[in-house]
């Protein structure tokens, strides 16, 4: 197996493609994807501050380690969840990361800023983990970010995860995930801008760039992931895809392409009205936004008015 650039050995070769890479054109190949993406739709400015939300995994330390090498003002934001040492150790992966780049990494613990962590927050609201999990992430994510005075918000989602979400989606014909399952969440208001530049990137070549690149990465699932049906979507298209290479690009980007503006025009017939939080500001559909109400049975005990505490700022450059 020989590279298609160089025609030296191959380190990798990527089916829906049909090439083959050295380590160097590899690498070469990956940032290119990211740069696709990015130029594509409109992802990012050279001049605008970006937060990359990192979990301690491979997409987020590897969207944050490209961002970087193509030199764009990224920092980094690890949010605690308070799943015990699973947390723990992704929390340092993400801090050795940041030191070893010499980068910003904004860290905001759930349980020390809102008086939870996500196993208790689950059972509070008799919510699924992940369920509570993805809130917990998007609310924080979104607040940091404002805080911050952040412009965009970066996250590590890859081709893998955005066709399994898609797959799930329209299985229940999940209408309203289904218009905001874009490559790029327009700034609203109370709403910064979120990305994903890795679209165009699968699982199996994020591993590879990390592991050429010394990015040293989590690799040991949440224990509260058991059970998710994403899990199996991912399952199922993987066995489309090593059937029919290309299977998964062809499910995402046909509806990028061709159904989602389709669905953004029935989204922007009958879209709820959106307020603030009576508790904490943030836009929400109702009067109490989802976060609060969960905080609120979790942690009764916490204070309200402010939310939480100020992000701090890891003691790295």
């Amino acid at each position: 197996m020989k590279c298609r650039v160089c025609r030296e050995k191959a380190v990798i070769d990527i089916r829906r493609h049909n090439a083959a890479f050295c380590r160097e054109h590899f690498i070469h190949h990956c940032r290119q994807q990211v740069v696709r993406a990015m130029e594509k739709f409109d992802m990012i400015a050279r001049e605008e501050r970006v937060l990359v939300a990192v979990s301690g995994g491979k997409d987020s330390l590897m969207l944050w380690d490209v961002l970087l090498d193509l030199g764009y003002a990224a920092d980094g934001l690890y949010i605690g969840l308070g799943i015990g040492e699973y947390s723990d150790a992704s929390h340092e992966k993400a801090a050795e990361f940041a030191a070893r780049r010499e980068a910003h990494l904004v860290v905001v613990d759930l349980e020390t800023s809102y008086g939870f962590g996500i196993p208790g927050g689950a059972r509070s609201v008799r919510r699924a983990a992940c369920s509570a999990c993805g809130l917990s992430k998007r609310y924080v994510m979104n607040d940091a970010a404002i805080t911050g005075g952040y412009d965009v918000l970066a996250t590590g989602h890859n081709l893998d995860d955005e066709a399994a979400v898609l797959f799930g989606n329209v299985l229940h014909w999940n209408m309203d995930a289904l218009v905001r399952q874009r490559p790029v969440l327009p700034a609203s208001r109370g709403f910064v801008r979120k990305v994903k530049p890795l679209i165009r990137l699968g699982e199996r070549e994020t591993a590879a760039y990390s592991v050429l690149n010394g990015i040293d990465y989590i690799v040991e699932e949440c224990p509260m992931v058991e059970g998710n049906t994403g899990l199996r979507y991912k399952a199922a298209l993987n066995e489309l895809e090593t059937a029919a290479p290309g299977t998964k690009n062809q499910l995402y980007f046909g509806f990028v392409e061709r159904a989602l503006p389709h669905f953004e025009q029935l989204g922007a017939a009958g879209g709820a009205a959106v307020g603030e939080c009576g508790r904490c500001g943030a836009p929400t559909t109702g009067d109490v936004c989802a976060f609060c109400r969960m905080r609120e049975t979790a942690a009764p005990s916490a204070p309200r008015g402010a939310e939480g505490s100020e992000p701090e700022l890891d003691p790295t450059p």
